[in-house]
């Protein structure tokens, strides 16, 4: 019995402390008890996980059912039937990111890939070395995008307390439409090959319809004449840049007819760009073009190219990104091989995201074609932002 109990039954009085003392006696055991109890219980939790665990790795560690397709995504599966046989029951109102695929019979123009195939086909497409690269992209859901530019400043002026405050200029704002346009591929495999489960009819098609689009949409980026295809930069009328207005490109001549005349040109190309543009610069050209160009030196015995400095890095030229486009022309007499230009701001795509795929087995038997489409456009959206070098004289 303790002393304190003692003198509370002898009638003797407690202290405070006595009382905080005892209190906290009782509550240290009563947290000893508690720990042991939940360190129990966390012991026996953790046995629990492990087992789990082990269970889950032999579960992994098991070689696949040939033709096991548990795991794959409905829609996917659903495709993959589409393209070896032309079986669609799995694709009908099936639906995709909480849309219905009943919209995407084959009468409205195929049904939509499946997302594997539709990244892989992006992700070349964003890869490949066309203006797509450095440009403004856009995914739409309209049948064309509209970029609205303000082509003038606002006027201001001083003021004080006294005088009155005159009117000022009024911004213009610039409307750009750019039209989405029908890009197409019409690949085939036979029958046979379809029938194949060992053949990757995903990975396949991916390929060819990545390869036919990348081509074709990187062509009309630069030349394209915005008839049933993107617009390209140079198929807009370009100037000299001392005159230059908008709606046109400017240029800065070479000083040679058909070459260069010294490397000043490239310094005044890249100082023709205004300043705001000039920090987010980009060089443009092909190969042939790159491969003269980087054997220009400044006075000094520079050269003025640099590769660069890590992997995946592009080639610098006077500090500044080159693109190796290769539908960029050649040098030749008059001709706009070199461009420089805030492409992000300069030239923009504008695209659906959705790829589509209609099986035809009937018109070049015993092949069946795959109709690929996709809708895309593109034109230039600031004619301020990208300045051109043509190989003349003046």
């Amino acid at each position: 019995m303790g002393k304190t109990e003692t003198r509370a039954r002898a009638g003797e009085a407690v202290s405070p402390a006595a009382e905080v003392k005892s209190a906290m006696t009782g509550f240290v055991n009563d947290f000893r008890d508690f720990k042991e109890n939940l360190n129990s219980r966390m012991t026996k939790q953790e046995e629990r996980l492990i087992m789990l665990d082990r269970k889950t790795q032999t579960f992994a560690a098991r070689p696949a059912l040939a033709g096991t397709s548990d795991f794959e995504a409905p829609h996917q599966k659903a495709f993959n039937a589409y393209l070896r046989s032309g079986e669609d029951d799995g694709l009908r109102g099936l639906e995709l990111d909480g849309k219905s695929m009943s919209t995407a019979v084959n009468s409205d123009g195929g049904y939509l890939v499946d997302p594997q195939t539709a990244d892989s086909v992006k992700s070349v497409l964003n890869t490949t070395a066309s203006i797509r690269a450095v440009a403004n992209v856009v995914n739409v859901e309209a049948a064309s995008f509209d970029v609205l530019i303000d082509s003038t400043e606002a006027g201001a002026g001083w003021a004080d307390e006294t005088t009155a405050t005159g009117e000022t200029g009024t911004p213009q704002i610039e409307r750009i439409t750019i039209p989405l346009h029908e890009l197409s591929a019409l690949p085939k495999a036979s029958q046979r090959l379809l029938d194949d489960s060992a053949f990757d009819i995903e990975g396949w098609l991916a390929g060819r319809i990545a390869d036919k689009f990348s081509r074709a949409e990187a062509a009309a980026f630069v030349n394209g004449d915005g008839v049933d295809k993107p617009k390209g930069f140079l198929s807009h009328t370009f100037v000299d840049n001392d005159v230059w207005s908008w709606g046109t490109l400017g240029y800065v001549p070479s000083g040679l007819d058909g070459g260069f005349d010294g490397a000043d040109a490239i310094v005044d190309l890249v100082y023709a760009l205004g300043a705001e543009y000039r920090a987010n610069g980009t060089f443009v050209m092909n190969s042939k073009t790159a491969g003269t160009v980087r054997k220009l030196k400044d006075a000094d015995g520079r050269f003025l190219w640099s590769d660069g400095l890590g992997a995946g890095e592009p080639a610098r030229l006077l500090g500044y990104p080159v693109l190796i486009a290769e539908d960029m022309p050649d040098i030749a007499s008059d001709a706009a091989a070199i461009a420089f230009g805030d492409f992000g701001a300069g030239y923009t795509v504008a695209e659906r995201p959705d790829l589509r795929v209609l099986r035809d087995p009937f018109s070049a038997k015993p092949h069946v074609l795959f109709y690929a489409t996709k809708r895309i456009g593109g034109d230039v959206s600031d004619f301020a932002a990208i300045k051109l070098l043509k190989f003349s004289v003046a």
